[in-house]
């Protein structure tokens, strides 16, 4: 069983593990007011029952055809695109692996390291880097783009953390945090999620951010802070605010009105990271996704999907049925936000079946193995990789 505070919201991933589903808005009972959930997995219109039957017989309709064999990233660079991953496996699952590192090389042209503070700083006066320099080498020996998870997050903190800053020194340990691990890898990364999930309607606050930890202690223009010091750290580097919940209008609202603030005060934003984990269950309605995404593009920012992949949770237990089904939201997903020239990456959460958060985090209630990503649990290409092709195959160039 999950604990968590009734203080607080439910982080994304604790939300996962108990189960929680929302397709309108859900609610927590905290000290006796309803406040709504940061983190929905369904991000769709719900289509429950019939809807969901007639779209198993649609999706029976589509062939996913490609033409050629080539790999994802050059489909993807043939357009302007990145195409890439995040490992999800250890590095040292990775290491053992020989499989999973075959198919990175082949299909991806960028991979993602994690940072997280719980991983990589061990104590205030500490660094431990071996995992992100070790996937910072399999990048560099590949030929492949490196990007950085995260740099600045309400979650994923080390216990430390928590019971020593204050706000006397608050600051510094932030400042510090950051300076030493962009310049660890300056020149190396292509981009670095600088801020990761700060925006959360339900605390209540005018400006939407997250009554956190940073918030307390470092201030409501930490996130301003946080891209200031980025870029004079690593003035190379793009540099990216990553959300999650954006094909939700409220969301979407709050995280523009964000951007626009960051933007008037000229703060070094480079681009938006829209962290797409997608539900297979419902309905995806592209035209309000595509209008905020050419909102963003207004602003003068680039669009990355950086955490992609498609929950088959409520999809039927039937693999046949359950990969159309996933392949279709790929396709149509991906379809609807690369016809914006501003959107330069796709990026999926995990690239195999074997090593997918939502295992654990999100299991099926029949218990078979969860089938989100582009590949299998024995890494064979799904049709959801042969969507991934359709989509940047009829991408317009950048």
């Amino acid at each position: 069983m999950v604990k968590f505070s009734r203080n607080r919201l439910l982080s994304r991933r604790q939300a996962l593990q108990i189960g929680i589903s929302s397709v309108t808005a859900l609610a927590v009972l905290s000290l006796g007011k309803l406040k709504v959930l940061s983190y929905l997995i369904y991000l769709f219109t719900d289509a429950p029952g019939k809807g969901l039957q007639q779209r198993i017989k649609d999706s029976e309709r589509r062939t996913f055809k490609i033409v050629g064999k080539n790999s994802l990233k050059n489909r993807a660079k043939a357009k302007g695109l990145i195409y890439g991953a995040f490992p999800e496996a250890d590095h040292q699952n990775f290491k053992d692996d020989p499989t999973l590192r075959s198919i990175f090389a082949r299909d991806c042209g960028l991979m993602v390291a994690g940072v997280y503070w719980s991983q990589i700083r061990p104590s205030v006066d500490t660094f431990n880097f071996e995992r992100a320099d070790y996937f910072a080498k399999f990048a560099a020996d590949h030929q492949m783009l490196l990007r950085g998870h995260p740099l600045i997050y309400y979650d994923a903190l080390p216990s430390w953390l928590e019971s020593t800053i204050n706000h006397q020194n608050a600051k510094q340990i932030f400042t510090h945090h950051i300076e030493t691990v962009v310049k660890r890898y300056a020149g190396k990364m292509h981009s670095w999620d600088v801020v990761n999930e700060a925006i959360d309607v339900g605390d209540g606050r005018s400006d939407g951010l997250r009554n956190d930890l940073w918030v307390k202690y470092v201030g409501s223009n930490f996130i301003d802070l946080a891209f200031r010091i980025a870029a004079r750290s690593d003035p190379r580097a793009l540099l990216v605010y990553n959300e999650t919940n954006l094909e939700n209008p409220v969301q979407q609202a709050a995280v523009l009105k964000l951007l626009r603030n960051l933007k008037s005060k000229g703060t070094p934003i480079h681009a938006l990271g829209i962290q797409s984990h997608l539900n297979g269950a419902s309905d995806f309605k592209p035209q309000q996704f595509r209008k905020f995404l050419r909102n963003v593009t207004s602003l003068g920012l680039k669009i990355m999907i950086t955490e992609l992949d498609v929950s088959d949770n409520n999809l039927p237990i039937d693999v046949t049925k359950r990969d159309r089904l996933i392949a279709g939201v790929y396709e149509d997903y991906l379809t609807a936000a690369l016809a914006e020239k501003s959107v330069i990456a796709v990026v999926n959460w995990g690239l195999s079946d074997r090593y997918s958060w939502l295992s654990d985090r999100f299991p099926r209630d029949d218990r078979s193995p969860v089938r989100p990503l582009p590949f299998d649990r024995e890494m064979k290409p799904k049709l959801a990789w042969k969507a991934i092709a359709r989509a940047f195959d009829r991408a317009p160039k950048r």
